[in-house]
């Protein structure tokens, strides 16, 4: 998506507020400004995700301004906090690149008329909550115009392209990262960045209840429990979901009593979850599919088999062992490698955070019923190894328990009290 700009008639008066924004007329609904000096803050989410972590810092915002002004983009958690939102988040949840490409017209007029919406409302600050394929574009141009701007989650700088790091110092202001090992790659490019924590550590127990976890979910409380997590995405899905499938065949046939429980993400994921189960070898009786809940099933599981992402942290902060599979297209796979652009050898989260191998990371060829049944079945089959990695699993709980929301609004209110951000001359 093209970050250029068009040099926008009063771009160069950012720092004062109009008493009505000069393209109020073009967006039905359009709230005038209140007057007075309460701080104003503009927030993008593009995701549930993102929404949730808006949410948590409009509320921690305005514990510090309690006649702080938000708008932006977001969904129910962020209205719900109080942000005005001028477009809902929906309307930038595309994924795939066929199908940005159909809705790049729409995303790229969104865009426009979004970003000048901000600056004629006159912020204090912008904040994009993840969805950098959006926001970093719109915050360097908002930047470029006096705005200050923040980025709150960083792109996987750590494991993608450490370069990417300089440029988007070029978009925000200041980066908010969820996880400690971001801030030293932004130092070395010069970019002011924060750990702030993850909000999914603040939210679990350090001591999840296992026994009440089976219970709502209506689980024996003494059978062995796997939880099936194949992602939550179709495609990861369609690639993965077979494979796990099998693969629990063959723990269920090694461990009497088995019972797999499968949270789908939304509705989509369910649609394509039940052909799939419907064609499983699983016996029906030891099977079952949740809408959601996937926190609670981890949390009942005794090992969870799950794709690789933010889940594997989730399960970690969930305090259950796990193995981590994945398989993207074998041209992606080659092209990724061919050319070096990820920079790891570790990929799941827990792994990457406790510098170890503490699950197992079956990828691409690896990833097969056999391999997969094998590591799930050293769990089962050891529960002492598992509560071996109860220790580790507290220590990087703790490590992220930061109370992420309150630390995120003290790195945005500092701007807030500092001089604007000169933009640059001949803005593009």
């Amino acid at each position: 998506m093209s970050h250029g700009g068009n040099g926008e008639p009063g771009a160069e008066h950012a720092g004062t507020r109009p008493a009505v924004p000069s393209h109020a007329a073009l967006v039905p609904g359009f709230p005038a400004p209140v007057p007075g000096s309460s701080p104003r803050f503009v927030l993008c989410a593009g995701e549930a995700s993102g929404d949730g972590l808006g949410a948590g810092l409009v509320t921690a915002l305005k514990q510090r301004f309690p006649e702080a002004q938000f708008a932006g983009i977001g969904g129910d958690a962020m209205r719900a906090a109080g942000c005005d939102t001028w477009f809902d988040a929906g309307e930038l949840a595309v994924m795939g690149l066929a199908e940005v490409l159909r809705h790049l017209p729409r995303l790229l007029r969104l865009r426009r008329a979004f970003r000048q919406r901000v600056l004629d409302w006159k912020p204090d600050v912008f904040v994009g909550i993840d969805a950098p394929d959006f926001n970093l574009g719109v915050e360097r141009w908002l930047k470029q115009r006096g705005v200050r701007t923040v980025h709150y989650v960083s792109p996987s700088v750590w494991a993608w392209r450490e370069k990417r790091a300089e440029k988007i110092g070029h978009s925000a202001d200041r980066v908010l990262c969820l996880f400690p090992m971001e801030p030293p790659i932004y130092a070395r490019h010069g970019v002011d960045a924060r750990f702030v924590g993850h909000p999914m550590a603040d939210d679990i127990p350090l001591h999840p209840d296992r026994t009440a976890a089976r219970a709502a979910l209506g689980l024996p409380a003494d059978a062995p429990v796997l939880a099936l997590l194949p992602g939550s995405r179709l495609g990861e899905i369609q690639r993965l979901a077979p494979v796990f499938l099998h693969a629990a065949q063959r723990v269920a046939e090694a461990v009497p009593g088995l019972q797999v429980i499968v949270p789908a993400a939304n509705a989509a994921c369910r649609g394509a979850l039940e052909a799939l189960l419907a064609a499983s070898p699983l016996p029906a009786s030891g099977l079952r599919l949740l809408d959601g809940r996937a926190r609670e099933a981890m949390i009942a599981s005794d090992a969870v088999l799950l794709a690789s992402g933010t889940a594997t942290l989730e399960a970690m902060l969930c305090k259950r062992p796990m193995v981590v599979g994945y398989r993207i297209s074998p041209l992606t796979y080659r092209l990724v490698k061919g050319l070096g652009m990820l920079k790891v050898e570790r990929y799941a989260l827990p792994n990457v955070l406790a510098e170890a191998d503490i699950a197992p990371e079956l990828m691409q060829d690896d990833c097969t019923p056999e391999t997969l049944a094998a590591a799930v079945l050293h769990w089962l089959r050891h529960p002492e190894a598992a509560a071996a990695l109860q220790p580790t699993y507290l220590r990087l709980h703790e490590r992220l328990r930061q109370d992420a929301s309150a630390r995120a609004a003290e790195a945005v209110a500092e701007l807030v009290a500092s001089p604007a951000a000169t933009h640059a001359a001949g803005a593009t």
